[in-house]
């Protein structure tokens, strides 16, 4: 796949799209440099501008690109954009260490009007679409058999590496492995099914 330049014009939301494919089939990392590239400043800019300290939008704007590699498998370009997805990520990252902390869900209300971030933000559209994906996504996880949706909880929502779930659960890491590919494709045609 030829990667679009960092350097030159902004990267089309088809562009984007192949990108975190190219990552999810193939752990491009050429591909992923050119996503950090495009969203890591907006993203740090949209978590400064919520409310975030500088270090921790750094650090939230860190956690969220490790998830889009760690979890590219899981895009799907049919219900949303990557701006939209990348975003949500974020977001949701931002909340989880605001809880963490003792914040409460009221005090998590950002206030951002997403029209005001930078162009290639995702339109109210997008993110109505984002939230109903979302939706989509929970109810086709409860529908998994409860060991796959067990291991795809603690690795995609939880973040644990397949290591440390395969110590938690006290099962083989090739089992954990295995079970999180079988999960993903399973999810897959649920969400395929659904539409």
């Amino acid at each position: 796949m030829k990667h679009p330049d960092a350097n030159t014009a902004l990267p089309s939301a088809d562009d984007l799209a192949d990108l975190v494919r190219a990552v999810a089939l193939s752990g491009d990392r050429q591909a992923f440099a050119v996503l950090f590239k495009h969203f890591a400043p907006r993203v740090k800019s949209y978590l400064v501008r919520a409310g975030a300290d500088d270090g921790l939008a750094e650090e939230v704007t860190q956690e969220a690109m490790v998830a889009l590699w760690r979890k590219a498998a899981l895009f799907d370009g049919g219900q949303a954009g990557v701006a939209t997805w990348v975003f949500t990520i974020a977001r949701n990252l931002r909340v989880d260490r605001f809880r963490r902390q003792g914040g409460t869900a009221g005090a998590v209300a950002d206030g951002t009007d997403f029209d005001t971030l930078p162009a290639d933000a995702p339109p109210p559209e997008e993110r109505l679409h984002a939230a109903r994906m979302q939706a989509s996504v929970r109810n086709a996880i409860a529908r998994l058999p409860a060991e796959q949706a067990q291991v795809l909880r603690l690795s995609f929502y939880e973040d644990q590496p397949h290591a440390q779930i395969a110590h938690h659960l006290g099962i083989p890491l090739g089992t954990v492995k295995s079970r999180s590919r079988l999960a993903v494709a399973r999810l897959r045609r649920l969400l395929d099914e659904s539409e």
